[in-house]
């Protein structure tokens, strides 16, 4: 018998009878994970704890990937890959170690152990200021699974490249269509925790991304435009969202879309009232919004890569920062159910909580790991709160250390109405409805930026008269949301959202989720890209 099946079918006995020099073993419980999987932890942690560290955590995790690319009735690329390893954090005197190896035994997982302490006593000699972790609460141990239906991985690929051909043609058959490109992007992450505090959790986090882009190009061959299958955000669910998302259905009418383009007027620059849809509007709060809200971003931890913040010094803004008009409240949470960064669990063992980070146009709150929630200790206790973590830690894989990123951030819907689109437009004399992500570019403390879009439409009088083109904005992030007069009920209220947010060094990815109603924004700066200056 080999000894991993071995592991798995006498494991719960096995940790009954574990040695247990100074009561580590037993720790982590056989009711949690596969018995695997417990065995190399508790390893890990009691390896950790003999070295020295007076905390540790560790993940044994296996992420799988699979994408398959087509252009018109080719098939342009496919990848499936698994990886499989052992990561292990320990913090001894107040300094951060970590190790990890792709080999799963017992024996590997204590020398990554003891690496990450050896690592954590070197890095001392660098330390400002010892590392202080938040209360996590009681032991707790539990299994999250991403609520799917379909495993996208129990879909042959021959099934998944049909669809995407069927796609491709049903766009190509519309006049002025010319080329079409689509693809399916999916993941799965099996992740076991377990804590020298107690908390041992197994999750199974599914993501998958169905795309479809059209071309269309005039005539004369003197304009080509393009249009997306924006509509179709990426999402925390399994094979039913592609199959339920009708792509050979919608793809004609996309591709109508990007011809509409061609002939579409060439926006004429100057102040525009905007009426953004939360396809578009999901990005433009994820960089004006999500990231400068980002504690160690604004601590200047992201300075050398992914950049800073203009909320800075914090005490300035906390409480007191007016973001935008008082009926704005924007959210972080990790329970959306399709959320891309929605879990049971964030990669501390933390359950995250729901909290605003602008609460009433005012700012509130921050993104906090357990390391940094004490960074705002004093700010927490002023307001008689408790010095928690929002469970926004998260490592892209076994061979990367957990640090902070985004939660799914929401900017919430009209509290008091349902105020539909409809009603949004037709308040507006001179407008445009903007639908879709395009280009953008903003800068290092997210305070000048400018975006683009996929599809625009011109609001005359209250009314939706054509399409535009050539359209993007500019915007400084407070004037922007402060702009802001109206956003819509529930009923316009969608998840947007993005596969692959860089950060850190070396970088890792996360997937985030943003969702937002329709809403509008006054006398904001338009500016029509196809002119030269």
């Amino acid at each position: 018998m080999r000894r991993r099946d071995f592991i798995i079918t006498g494991g719960a006995a096995a940790a009954g009878i574990a040695l247990a020099p100074h009561g580590l073993r037993g720790l982590v419980r056989p009711s949690v994970g596969d018995a695997y999987n417990r065995d190399v932890a508790e390893a890990a942690l009691d390896a950790a704890t003999r070295a020295g560290a007076s905390y540790a955590d560790v993940r044994v995790s296996t992420n799988r990937s699979q994408n398959v690319s087509t252009r018109e009735q080719l098939v342009t690329g496919l990848s499936d890959s698994e990886t499989s390893g052992v990561g292990v954090r320990a913090l001894v005197e107040g300094t951060w170690g970590f190790a990890a190896s792709r080999i799963l035994t017992n024996d590997s997982a204590e020398e990554v152990a003891r690496k990450a302490v050896s690592q954590a006593r070197a890095n001392r000699a660098a330390q400002r200021r010892p590392v202080e972790l938040a209360s996590i609460g009681p032991s707790e141990e539990g299994e999250w699974r991403s609520p799917i239906e379909v495993d996208p991985f129990d879909v042959s690929i021959e099934d998944k490249v049909d669809l995407l051909l069927r796609a491709n043609a049903a766009a190509t058959q519309v006049r002025g269509a010319r080329f079409a490109s689509s693809s399916l992007s999916f993941i799965r992450e099996e992740k076991f925790f377990a804590s020298t505090d107690g908390i041992v959790t197994n999750q199974t986090v599914y993501r998958c991304w169905p795309r479809l882009s059209v071309s269309a190009v005039a005539a004369d061959g003197s304009d080509f435009q393009s249009r997306d299958s924006t509509p179709l955000q990426p999402m925390g669910l399994g094979w039913e969202y592609v199959r339920d998302a009708d792509l050979v259905g919608k793809a004609p009418i996309w591709a109508e879309e990007a011809v509409q383009k061609l002939s579409a007027r060439s926006v004429e620059p100057g102040l525009w009232d905007l009426v953004l849809l939360p396809s578009h509007l999901f990005l433009t709060l994820h960089e004006s919004i999500a990231h400068p809200t980002e504690l160690d971003r604004i601590q200047g931890f992201e300075a050398n890569y992914a950049g800073t913040s203009f909320i800075y010094p914090v005490e300035d803004y906390l409480g007191s920062f007016r973001y935008g008009p008082d009926f704005m409240n924007i959210q972080g949470e990790r329970s959306a159910a399709g959320g891309l960064a929605t879990v049971g669990w964030d990669d501390e063992g933390v359950r995250p909580e729901e909290y605003f980070i602008v609460k009433d146009g005012i700012l509130n709150d921050l993104q906090t790991t357990r390391e940094q929630a004490p960074w705002l200790a004093d700010w927490y206790r002023s307001q008689g709160r408790e010095v928690r973590s929002h469970g926004n830690s998260y490592a892209q894989s076994w061979a990367d250390v957990q640090f902070q990123r985004m939660p799914n951030t929401n900017l919430m819907p009209n509290q008091e109405r349902d105020v539909s689109l409809d009603e949004l437009v037709s308040e507006v004399d001179k407008g445009i409805v903007i639908e879709g992500r395009g280009s953008y570019s903003i800068d290092q403390q997210r305070y000048n930026a400018q975006f683009g879009g996929q599809v625009f439409y011109e609001i005359k009088n209250g009314k939706i008269e054509g399409m535009l083109k050539d359209a993007s904005y500019q915007i400084r992030t407070p004037e922007f949301w402060n702009s802001m007069d109206q956003i819509g009920g529930p009923s316009t209220y969608e998840l947007g959202g993005t596969f692959g947010d860089g950060k850190g060094q070396p970088g890792q990815a996360n997937a985030v989720s943003h969702g937002c109603p329709a809403s509008r924004f006054r006398d904001v700066t338009v500016l029509n890209t196809a002119r030269n200056g």
